[in-house]
């Protein structure tokens, strides 16, 4: 279990997930979250129009994008597509909606999405496609 402060190797190769998934489908945010310090920490990305039945395609496109990643390692077992209902997209909605703009950032306070949590990154919101 990792449960090491989340570094730059790990930032940028979320950054660069984010913006390869989406081209498959809108990625309408991202953040690294750890609840506990005894827990892993996950990398979350808000898919838009996700639904319960394109679930298992968006995992099988988790896998695809992980496995083509060259410059970065992402494991895609610590990957969770969420849809914009979720209770983490609200808040990432929520947080992009007061701290607009495209700086990455780092909430303070101990509460994230209703619950406590060790650690989150917020990526900025992404734009266009993905080159």
């Amino acid at each position: 279990m990792d449960t090491s402060p989340l570094v730059t190797d790990e930032i940028n190769a979320g950054a660069e997930f984010l913006k390869q998934l989406h081209n498959y489908q809108p990625v309408m945010a991202g953040c690294w979250l750890r609840e506990t310090e005894d827990e892993e920490r996950y990398l979350y990305a808000v898919l838009d129009g996700l639904t319960d039945n394109k679930t298992g395609n968006a995992y099988l496109e988790v896998l695809r994008v992980t496995q083509q990643m060259k410059d970065h390692y992402i494991d895609p077992f610590r990957v969770k597509v969420i849809g914009n209902d979720h209770p983490i997209a609200k808040a990432l909605a929520e947080h992009y909606r007061r701290y607009p703009g495209p700086i990455p950032t780092r909430p303070s306070g101990r509460v994230f999405a209703g619950s406590g949590f060790v650690e989150v990154y917020i990526y900025p919101p992404l734009t266009g496609k993905a080159a």
